[in-house]
C-alpha cells in the first residue's frame, strides 16, 4: 500500500530535506514518526520520496511525498487512513505539519509523476516592510528593487534552457530545465515576491536565479547581463546565491491518475 502524504515544514532549523547521520532533517523526522505510528517492526525500514529535496533552510508549504508500507505492516483500513494525518502530527515536532494523508492513486510516484514545482522567493526591500515576525522565510534587502527591469529580465530565463549557470553541478546530472514561469509582484504587505514554476530544478537553482535579478533589481546589473550569464553556461560570473530562508516550495502539480504512470516513465526516461 502506497501512501501519499502533504506536508508544510518551517525550514529554518533543518539541515535539509534529506536525511544525514546525526543532522535534524525533515526527512528524518517524518521518517521516525511514520515508524512510530505504523508501528513498524525493528527488522523494517520505512522509505519516504519527495517531490522535491529542499535545501538547509527553505521551507514548503507544499510538499508532497510517498511511503510505501514496509513488510510486517498491513494496510490501512479507510477509518485509520482519515486518522492518520493528526496521529502522525501528535508525534511530529511542531515545525512540520502533515496536511493530508491518503492512499496514493495506482502508479502515484511524488518525484517523477510531478508535472511541476512552484516556489516563491520573498524579499522586504524597503524599512517599513521589516517584520522581526516574518524574518524566518523573508529576505530584508537593503535597497528598492525595481520590479519592472526584473521582470524583463525573467524573460529572458523562461523557456528551455541549459542553467549550468545557476546550478551547483552534480556529476552526470543535467542541468537542461524547463523554466515555465518567472515573475516578480508586490504582495498585499508591499513584499517583493518572486514565483518561479518549472518541470524540476537543478540544486540551489531558484537562489541562484533570484541572487541575478536582485542584483538587476538594484541597478547593479543592466537587464541584458542575466542573458549574458545564461549563455556562459558557467557559474563563474553568476551573482552570489542569496539566503535560503526566504524561499519556500509552495505547490507540486500531478497529473490526473489515468495518467500517473505514462508521466513518471517520461521523467525517468528523461533524467536517464
Amino acid at each position: 500500500m502506497r501512501l501519499r502524504i502533504d506536508l508544510a515544514y518551517d525550514g529554518t532549523d533543518f539541515r535539509g530535506w534529506a536525511a544525514q547521520p546525526g543532522l535534524r532533517t525533515v526527512q528524518g523526522e517524518l521518517t521516525t514518526a511514520l515508524t512510530t505510528v505504523l508501528r513498524v517492526p525493528d527488522d523494517a525500514r520505512v522509505a519516504v520520496v519527495c517531490a522535491g529535496r529542499t535545501d538547509a533552510g527553505v521551507h514548503a508549504r507544499g510538499q508532497v511525498v510517498h511511503t510505501d508500507l514496509p513488510a510486517g505492516v498491513d494496510p490501512l483500513p479507510a477509518d485509520e487512513l482519515d486518522r492518520l494525518a493528526r496521529r502522525l502530527n501528535g508525534v511530529l515536532p511542531h515545525d512540520v505539519r502533515v496536511r493530508r494523508a491518503r492512499e496514493a492513486a495506482p502508479g502515484f510516484d511524488a518525484r517523477f509523476g510531478a508535472l511541476w514545482r512552484r516556489y516563491a522567493y520573498r524579499v522586504a526591500d524597503a524599512t517599513e516592510l521589516l517584520d522581526p515576525l516574518t524574518r524566518r522565510h523573508v529576505l530584508a534587502w537593503p535597497r528598492r528593487l525595481d520590479l519592472d527591469a526584473m521582470n524583463r529580465a525573467c524573460a529572458l530565463l523562461v523557456g528551455q534552457h541549459d542553467f549550468a549557470s545557476f546550478c551547483k553541478q552534480r556529476e552526470g546530472a543535467t542541468t537542461i530545465r524547463t523554466l515555465l514561469d518567472l515573475s516578480w509582484v508586490r504582495d498585499d504587505a508591499g513584499l517583493a515576491v518572486a514565483t518561479v514554476r518549472a518541470d524540476a530544478f537543478c540544486h540551489s537553482m531558484v537562489r541562484a536565479l533570484v541572487g541575478c535579478l536582485l542584483a538587476v533589481g538594484e541597478g547593479r546589473r543592466p537587464v541584458a547581463w542575466v542573458g549574458e550569464v545564461l549563455a556562459a553556461t558557467a557559474r563563474e560570473g553568476a551573482a552570489a546565491v542569496v539566503h535560503a530562508h526566504g524561499l519556500t516550495l509552495e505547490e507540486v502539480a500531478y497529473p490526473a491518475d489515468e495518467d500517473l504512470v505514462a508521466r513518471a516513465e517520461q521523467t525517468r526516461a528523461k533524467r536517464g
